[in-house]
Order: C-alpha cells, then structure tokens, then sequence
C-alpha cells in the first residue's frame, strides 16, 4: 500500500506544479484574468497563509513549511501502516497536496491559487489543485472512518465481547 500512496503523492505533487507553472506563465505577466464560464475563473492570487487565507501575514512561510513537513513525515508514518486502497490512496492525495504547496512556499513565499468559482455575489476562495487532492483526501478519509469496512478485532470490541 505504501507505494500506491507514494505514487499517488509523486503524480498529485507534479500535476499541481505543472498545472501553477501555466498559470504563472499565462496569467502573471502581464496579470491577466481568464472568464472560462459563467461561475468558473482562472486567476492568480497568492495566498501567504494557511487555509483560505487564515493567518496571513503571520508567519514565515518557512514556518508553515515546516508544520506541513511535520504533517508529512506523521502522514508517511500512518501511509506506511495502511491497509487497504482507499486509505493509502488518500494519505497520498494529502501528502502529494501538501508537498504542492510547500514547494510554493519555498519557492514563491506563497501558494499560488488560480481556480476560482463563483455564482452572482457568492464566491469560493481561489486554491488549486493541491488544494483539491488534499481535500478529496480528507473526504475520503472522513468517508472511510464513517463506513468503512471494521477489521475483524474491532467489531467484537464493539458488541462488548474480547476476543
């Protein structure tokens, strides 16, 4: 399973450095701003905090490194005892996200963000697509604790029998 996360990490890192070398190639210079529908835009915000925003201006960016590396190492840690597809497939979309957004850091300062949705006066934060793996992941892993598939143990801890 560890290699499955790892791969997932490796695929997830790239395609999201691929994806802000574009937008940093098109929409930075000179700033640009690209309708592609009617509620989807792409733009370039950099984002010098954590989380939409929360924390801006707050900390170094080495600082949010490396509390994202600590993550990393703690996720790798839980990536190499996983047991199934699933769990692997989303400690990797996390790890792979979040490597993302530390190489921007690192490289930037800040995390480009570039996708940015809207409906009338209603909008949603600009992020990209570490942003998505992380949260995919998360989903995944909140949908797996919810109803998931109990090891064989912990369901005779659960009716009050020890096995």
């Amino acid at each position: 399973m560890f290699r499955i996360g790892l791969a997932i990490a490796f695929v997830v890192a790239v395609l999201d450095q691929l994806s802000k070398w574009w937008v940093l190639a098109e929409l930075a210079d000179p700033p640009r701003i690209i309708p592609v529908t009617g509620f989807f835009t792409l733009v370039l915000a950099w984002n010098r905090g954590i989380s939409f925003s929360l924390f801006s201006g707050q900390a170094s960016p080495y600082v949010f490194s490396a509390i994202a590396g600590v993550i990393v190492v703690g996720l790798s840690i839980w990536l190499w005892r996983a047991e199934n597809r699933w769990l692997a497939g989303a400690i990797g979309l996390i790890i792979g996200g979040a490597v993302g957004n530390v190489v921007d850091r690192l490289r930037f300062g800040a995390v480009a963000d570039f996708l940015y949705f809207h409906v009338g006066e209603f909008y949603w934060p600009a992020f990209n697509l570490a942003d998505s793996a992380i949260t995919i992941g998360v989903a995944i892993l909140i949908f797996d604790s919810l109803f998931g598939q109990r090891r064989q143990g912990d369901e005779t801890e659960l009716d009050g029998r020890k096995g």
